[in-house]
């Protein structure tokens, strides 16, 4: 779908030209607003003006299936025509949900929205990231938790049809923060490249985003305004890219790190694609390549990444990405042999699909070890 980017300039006033001709807006954002003052005095200020909106905060991260539910109500109970998301993740994939369910039957008690077939609908949906990283403005998916089980919803319909980009948002986010969602955006546009998903179009927005990552990051973690709009920009690109491919190995052996040692996601997935992309590159001709084009497609698609990065060899990428990390000063976490294991059967195999070369359980526990310097 086409989406269009609207800026902060102006004092908004793109924004002031989106509300204009909406009843009642259901704003869903957490805690994290009142750290924003200039998007949050504009809300107020156009609150003064007549511009109705419902606020709705109750969701935390990882968010679960009830306060989507809990928004549904909002939403229709307060005859809203119109979604405005700020915040991360878990503030797109609330609002992605409630956009979804908002037309379907019933209150959504006992999980009934989970099992009807999804009805799109063209609801206003407008998203504003205060991260650079998860390019969940620009995707297809949401993740939400029923009972404890993750939910992965798919829709285009969920797609937000207008994205506000303020870097001034990006202003207050803590250093971690910063290196960690760019890292999420890297190894996004890293992994969409070498997806067996991957087409001339994904291509266009990875090298973008992997340039644009390169590119800002010194000045982005020193707080260059110019620089922060660029890594909105890089993150909204690895967004588009993942779109189409989805993730892949680095992604899915990730996941388990951040929920056993408490990093962030990003952290995690740089720890990962550091080790498995030069992997990949020093035994690609012994490992089995699942990607119908091919194993000398996929070397060309290393030397694609390669020149996204700035470089001329595939093995400087692979020494530019561990340069990366390490001048980020990301922590290994400590790890033995024994939670080894319990990465290993938390990888989803479902990504691994989309990966381009065959990875059973000895390679993944070797590739662990490597990650983790175990």
């Amino acid at each position: 779908m086409t989406q269009k980017i609207i800026s902060a300039a102006d004092n908004y006033s793109e924004l002031e030209e989106w509300v204009k001709d909406k009843s009642c807006i259901l704003l869903v954002c957490d805690d994290s607003i009142k750290y924003l003052p200039s998007i949050s005095a504009k809300i107020s200020e156009l609150e003064k003006n007549g511009v109705n909106f419902v606020r709705f905060s109750d969701f935390v991260p990882n968010p679960v299936y009830d306060s989507v539910v809990e928004g549904v109500k909002a939403f229709r109970g307060n005859g809203c025509d119109a979604i405005f998301a700020i915040g991360g993740g878990s503030s797109m994939d609330v609002a992605k949900c409630i956009k979804l369910y908002s037309n379907m039957e019933g209150d959504g008690e006992d999980g009934s929205f989970l099992n009807q077939t999804i009805v799109p609908n063209d609801i206003p949906f407008l998203a504003m990231p205060t991260t650079a990283g998860t390019g969940s403005e620009a995707t297809r998916y949401a993740v939400i938790y029923y009972k404890g089980a993750k939910q992965s919803i798919t829709s285009e319909s969920i797609i937000p049809s207008f994205i506000l980009h303020d870097p001034s948002c990006l202003m207050t986010l803590p250093a971690y923060q910063k290196k960690a969602t760019a890292m999420d955006a890297l190894c996004h546009a890293i992994e969409s490249f070498w997806s067996v998903n991957s087409n001339d179009e994904s291509k266009v927005y990875s090298d973008a985003a992997i340039e644009g990552v390169i590119t800002n990051l010194d000045g982005y973690l020193k707080g260059d305004i110019g620089c922060m709009a660029g890594m909105l920009n890089a993150a909204y690109d690895a967004g588009k890219a993942i779109n189409i491919t989805q993730t892949t190995a680095g992604h899915a052996m990730c996941y388990k790190i951040t929920s056993l040692y408490g990093v962030a996601h990003g952290h995690a997935a740089v720890l990962c694609d550091r080790i498995l992309f030069p992997w990949m590159v020093e035994n690609i001709d012994s490992l089995e390549c699942i990607d119908p084009r091919g194993t000398e497609y996929l070397k060309g698609v290393f030397s694609e990444i390669a020149a996204a990065m700035g470089e001329k060899s595939v093995e400087d990428a692979c020494n530019k990405l561990k340069e990366i990390f390490d001048k980020l000063e990301l922590a290994i976490p400590e790890s033995n042999p024994e939670e080894i294991d319990i990465l290993c059967s938390g990888v989803n195999p479902v990504r691994l699909k989309n990966h381009p070369v065959k990875l059973d359980t000895d390679k993944i526990k070797d590739l662990y070890r490597k990650i983790l310097n175990v």
